[in-house]
């Protein structure tokens, strides 16, 4: 399906008769693209959140107390469960992504142990995550419904969670024939992830201490 948009989007272009000028503008800006990118890289600071959009760097403000919340305490029983069971390696915040055309810093990622084996002390730099955990924020939520949602769909990452850490609900997607599907859209009960063998909690301990802390003991008796 995808291959299937990809060449209507081709022939929208070629069945214009300035098809050539259009396509020689194209790979104008996307050289320039390419030496933004190249320059991001070199001005690249580990202290600061940024991501490298569609040509532009997007530097993300300081989050909310809720957004720092929902994050942590899902990265927490992710990355206890990933450990218990030597399933890959998780990452938070500063696990820079890279796609095709964009780097991103998801929130929550991971990656199986077929892509994690080949990590090496010192590197910043990582292939597309199996799973990513977005929490979105005013300044966010287009990105992570847009362009995120296309890209991690477009190259593979099997399962998507965006975490609104207000309304205190996940929005579970899975990745079917080339397209994300809604699985679950919820702020009560249990939530399973399919890329992450094993992994069920409550939803509610992605937001409130008490369940987390209790997620995290029945993991530890499990």
């Amino acid at each position: 399906m995808a291959s299937f948009i990809e060449d209507t989007r081709i022939s929208a272009i070629l069945d214009q008769p300035d098809a050539p000028t259009v396509l020689t503008r194209l790979n104008t800006k996307f050289e320039d693209e390419k030496k933004r990118s190249q320059q991001f890289y070199a001005d690249y600071n580990d202290d600061v959140k940024v991501e490298f959009i569609n040509g532009e760097v997007v530097v993300h403000s300081p989050v909310k107390l809720e957004h720092n919340n929902a994050t942590g305490w899902l990265y927490k029983l992710l990355d206890t469960h990933v450990i218990m069971h030597d399933l890959g390696k998780v990452g938070i915040e500063k696990m820079m992504s890279s796609f095709t055309r964009n780097d991103y810093e998801p929130d929550v990622v991971f990656w199986k142990t077929e892509k994690s084996r080949h990590f090496e002390i010192g590197q910043w730099k990582f292939p597309v995550p199996d799973f990513v955990a977005e929490v979105v924020s005013d300044s966010t939520s287009k990105n992570d419904y847009n362009v995120k949602f296309k890209d991690y769909e477009s190259h593979g990452v099997s399962e998507f969670w965006i975490i609104d850490p207000v309304e205190e609900w996940v929005e579970q997607y899975f990745l079917k024939n080339g397209h994300f599907v809604l699985h679950k859209k919820s702020g009560e009960g249990k939530i399973k992830s399919r890329a992450v063998e094993g992994f069920e909690i409550e939803i509610d301990a992605i937001f409130d201490p008490n369940a987390n802390n209790e997620a995290l003991r029945l993991m530890f008796l499990s």
